[in-house]
């Protein structure tokens, strides 16, 4: 899958340990971010206490986005979430924690995570940014860690639902990219947590109540002749979601409709689109392509399953 670039601003209001690596990406002032694991991170690949420090590994010559540079993390061995929370707030509000993309290898965290959560923001949801371990932490089961973090986010989420001013039964997903996959992947894996219990967060559930799937990768094997992925197998449960991805998306549009029709098979309320052109890794931001105006239907999407007022009303 293509590597991408992220950024993402916030105050980070933990301290670290003496002589511990500072993050390359830190949130702008003005929001809360908390560490996921306070005792360390779950063992998975090189410890964060001898990993290579966090970097932003973008170049000169890597790729714009709508004519736009993005920052690519890497290096990620400490993860965090980052509350970014709308200016209006009527009572307690829905909210979205955003998993950026980039092949596990590394994360967009501003194409994907910061601007989505500017737009999650004017739309009145908050939005959490999940930092998630990478590189090479997925796809699970290959490596536990990037579903590790995803589920005790969520709990975390839930736990400080009062205190964020966050609707704690209208608190669902949306990713990019791997972060497609980890969204789709916490979507079917919630019932149980990966790890061992740290706290009173990890007894809420982790279920997603809907989940938003941006041009997706894993989900179908391309080695199999675009199989569904069986580690990825929805029921029942399994919350509503939209798809989006284009027709020419290297990453290949089969992750998208093998998907959907999965869902379909298990019951689940699914709302796919599919674009012939746009590529992959475009985020939101808007080019002449139809596709990049998907955002417009997720809101309509949400109001549909009543997430999200209708503006009419």
């Amino acid at each position: 899958m293509r590597k991408h670039i992220y950024v993402l601003p916030g105050l980070v209001l933990f301290c670290f340990g003496l002589g511990a690596q500072q993050p390359a990406w830190q949130p702008t002032p003005g929001h809360v971010t908390v560490p996921l694991w306070p005792n360390g991170a779950p063992a998975s690949g090189a410890p964060a206490a001898n990993a290579a420090p966090e970097v932003d590994t973008t170049t000169a010559k890597d790729n714009l986005i709508a004519g736009k540079p993005l920052i690519r993390l890497g290096n990620v061995f400490t993860p965090t979430i980052t509350l970014y929370k709308p200016a209006k707030a009527n009572g307690a509000v829905p909210a979205v924690v955003v998993f950026p993309g980039g092949g596990y290898h590394i994360l967009a965290i501003d194409l994907e995570g910061t601007e989505v959560c500017d737009w999650l923001n004017e739309s009145g949801l908050a939005c959490v940014l999940l930092k998630y371990r990478v590189p090479d932490t997925g796809p699970y089961p290959k490596s536990p860690a990037a579903l590790q973090d995803a589920q005790r986010a969520f709990g975390m989420v839930r736990q400080h639902a009062e205190e964020w001013g966050i609707d704690p039964k209208r608190v669902g997903v949306l990713g990019f990219s791997a972060g497609g996959h980890l969204a789709a992947a916490l979507s079917t894996h919630f019932d149980k947590r990966l790890y061992d219990r740290v706290d009173a967060a990890d007894e809420i559930s982790c279920r997603p109540d809907f989940a938003v799937v941006v041009y997706p990768g894993y989900l179908a094997l391309e080695k199999q002749n675009m199989a569904q992925n069986p580690d990825i197998n929805p029921t029942a449960e399994t919350p509503p979601t939209f798809i989006v991805q284009a027709e020419d998306d290297p990453v290949h549009v089969e992750n998208a409709t093998n998907y959907f029709l999965a869902l379909k098979n298990a019951k689940v309320p699914a709302e796919l689109h599919i674009y012939a052109d746009g590529g992959h890794g475009y985020g939101l931001r808007r080019t002449p392509l139809p596709v990049t105006a998907w955002p417009l239907l997720v809101e309509k999407w949400l109001q549909t399953i009543k997430v999200m007022a209708n503006a009419a009303q």
